[in-house]
């Protein structure tokens, strides 16, 4: 029997699990907790956390055992153990603008969509918080499913790393060189209301932007939100990235149809929390997100309206032609209604871009998004009961 000598170290064997954990979306602390409950040594366990966040993050591996500064049992271990794998991709979509829409099974065999748009001089990732969504706003094409779970942090943050692997975003890849990026934005404009999964969306967002980490500017992450006026203030003290209002109305008798959560938050209890939002700033201005729907709220009155309330906020307005979808109650406005909108708006000293409908061919665009799934599930249950 060979005498153990006093460097030697006998630890106990941890029995690997039926289901492996991911370890994406882990914060950092529960991450170190993973590690040392799979029987890694505490005082070891900060290094090991800080190397993998390193692979998982900044490199975009999947394979531990790709991770060659990380010894040979270690990395046996962490593959018995975990998985930094991606979700599915079911389903790739690419419209004649270039827009991309992916499709990806989740956990319990749920789907979710993401839209990656191109532009000239950025890439916009827009991401979903939810399966589904509980707001059933009347023009959103996703408030027709009903909710079927919030995301986990992981799964927020794998939509990033999903498109990163597609668009071969990755620094060790062979996209964009000198530091460019092909993903420069990333937006909480999927599917769900991202408040109402707040600790996800934040440790999620703080992953995205960790120096260590994805490395996005908090600056160049938008939240939406519909108006969950509690959480409002909270997002921008903890997670403290740019905010967009889902607003869509200039009055309550309008919005409490198009986005009825106005029934609980009405348009004046929103705008007096946001005046509160933390980071409120002139370079840091509120976006108001403003669907052009023709004869619903798109005259002058609703124009000037919209002007007197915002008044005081730093904001921009964002019109948003209106995109169709299969069974959808509204038309979009008109080009001269929605310029003359704007013109309005424009007068009053508010930039309101019109935003270009991207990916419509796919509906891939704001408001059209709605998993496959669901569809396919409604598609069946109609032919079964012809």
């Amino acid at each position: 029997m060979t005498a153990l000598t006093p460097d030697t170290r006998v630890m106990p064997r941890i029995e690997a699990p039926a289901v492996l954990q991911s370890l994406i979306g882990l914060t950092r602390e529960g991450m170190r907790e993973a590690l040392i409950a799979m029987g890694t040594p505490e005082r070891q366990a900060k290094m090991r956390v800080a190397q993998l966040w390193s692979w998982i993050y900044q490199k975009g591996v999947q394979d531990f055992g790709e991770m060659t500064n990380l010894a040979k049992g270690f990395r046996e271990e962490l593959a018995a153990h975990f998985t930094a794998e991606r979700p599915e991709i079911v389903a790739l979509q690419v419209s004649q603008d270039g827009t991309r829409k992916y499709l990806l099974r989740i956990a319990g065999g749920h789907e979710v969509e993401a839209v990656y748009i191109p532009d000239e001089n950025r890439g916009t990732l827009c991401i979903s918080s939810q399966v589904g969504c509980t707001l059933s706003c009347t023009f959103c094409h996703t408030g027709t499913q009903k909710l079927v779970r919030n995301l986990t942090a992981g799964e927020i943050v794998a939509q990033v790393m999903v498109a990163r692997d597609d668009l071969d975003d990755w620094p060790e890849g062979t996209g964009p060189q000198e530091g460019r990026r092909r993903i420069t934005n990333v937006v909480l404009m999927g599917m769900g209301e991202p408040l109402y999964n707040f600790d996800n969306v934040r440790d999620a967002m703080n992953i995205v932007m960790d120096n260590e980490g994805i490395s996005l500017s908090r600056r160049r992450i938008t939240l939406s939100t519909s108006g969950v006026v509690p959480e409002i203030v909270r997002a921008g003290a903890e997670i403290g990235c740019l905010l967009a209002i889902s607003f869509h109305a200039t009055t309550d008798e309008v919005r409490d149809v198009l986005v009825p959560i106005n029934k609980k938050w009405n348009i004046e209890t929103l705008l007096e929390t946001l005046k509160a939002y933390p980071r409120l700033s002139n370079s840091e201005r509120i976006t108001f997100e403003y669907v052009m729907l023709k004869g619903v709220n798109d005259s002058d009155e609703d124009a000037h309206r919209l002007v007197r309330l915002i008044s005081g906020i730093p904001a921009k307005i964002n019109l948003i032609p209106f995109n169709p979808w299969p069974g959808s109650p509204y038309e979009r406005s008109s080009w001269g209604r929605i310029e003359g909108f704007a013109e309005i708006v424009n007068e009053a000293g508010y930039a309101s871009p019109v935003r270009t409908p991207r990916g419509e061919d796919i509906m891939a665009a704001c408001g059209q998004l709605k998993s496959a799934s669901e569809k396919i599930r409604k598609s069946a249950l109609k032919k079964a009961k012809i």
